[in-house]
């Protein structure tokens, strides 16, 4: 397991720092990440000096390409998760993924994983989900070995976006707005058991297959804030803000904030009352489930994980 390569295009973020630590846990040494995102890359470089990691913009060429010769899987995690205009995802979800399919093609590469997203399968519409879709059908049209997972909302160590954001931002202000009355049903699953999958992919090689990774705990918005609210051990008060006047308030943020953590068309798909398929992961990858309660705890109060705290 040390000699064979693994490529994690877009290894900067959530996923990524978290699927390093459970690659190196599980004997993998020849692990190269390639991102963009130049303080993420030095977090990253910093909890793990021994692995090979490149800064470079995955959607222009360049000598990053070189990384995938001789590499025996590829976990393509690269994805632009918010942001206010189109540019964005179509740069980082289709461009880059074209030229990484390429790469697989070019120099052979046997194993891919892709983390696709439930949002594939969602009502709700908005850039993240039509550009996820079209990043999803690129590949199944690509022809190359691999398998697909899609995962529903993801938290954990490095969460820089999501339950990490509100946790940082529950700490900070005396009160904490919610959309209407909260019972939004999610579907959380915890980056560490989602990695596990990822791993337990790369040692089987189980391939041409598609599979919806989702939380098995059907927890209410709401509720969610208010576990973490209790873990975090923060004072705000939570006060419920009609939806219309929340949706405009994002809007107005959007104007001032090039890079908003939360934004209008995430509310929209907050509220679209998504119910995504739940299988029997743990058994058919032998991962074990962590429950939400446990997964949070482990999440915010890690004494060296959960004190890092990445860019968006």
């Amino acid at each position: 397991m040390e000699n064979k390569k693994i490529v994690i295009p877009g290894g900067a973020g959530l996923v990524g720092q978290n699927l390093v630590a459970q690659f190196k846990k599980s004997g993998y040494r020849n692990l190269v990440v390639i991102d963009k995102h130049k303080a993420n890359l030095a977090i990253l470089r910093k909890l793990h000096s021994d692995i090979v990691i490149e800064q470079a913009d995955l959607a222009e060429p360049g000598q990053w390409e070189a990384h995938f010769k001789d590499a025996d899987t590829v976990i393509m995690l690269q994805a632009q998760i918010g942001a206010p205009t189109l540019n964005p995802f179509v740069r980082n979800n289709i461009e880059t993924t074209k030229r990484i399919l390429e790469l697989i093609k070019q120099y052979n590469v046997p194993y891919t994983v892709h983390i696709s997203s439930s949002v594939v399968e969602s009502i709700a519409d908005d850039y993240y989900t039509q550009t996820k879709k079209q990043q999803e059908d690129l590949v199944l049209a690509s022809g190359i070995s691999c398998i697909i997972l899609r995962p529903t909302l993801m938290f954990g160590w490095f969460d820089r976006k999501h339950l990490g954001w509100l946790s940082r931002l529950m700490r900070r202000i005396p009160i904490f707005p919610i959309p209407g009355n909260g019972r939004f049903m999610r579907q959380p699953l915890y980056a560490n058991d989602f990695c596990r999958i990822i791993v337990s992919c790369v040692q089987s090689k189980m391939r041409d297959k598609v599979f919806n990774i989702t939380g098995l705990e059907k927890i209410d918005y709401i509720d969610m804030i208010r576990t973490i609210k209790k873990e975090v051990n923060a004072k705000t008060i939570i006060l419920s803000i009609p939806y219309h006047l929340f949706y405009i308030l994002l809007k107005v943020w959007a104007l001032f904030d090039k890079n908003p953590p939360f934004t209008a068309q995430q509310l929209k798909a907050l509220v679209a009352h998504d119910e995504f398929e739940v299988i029997d992961w743990p058994h058919i990858f032998n991962v074990e489930s962590t429950p939400f309660q446990q997964a949070i705890h482990e999440t915010f109060n890690d004494p060296i994980y959960s004190k890092i705290v990445m860019e968006f």
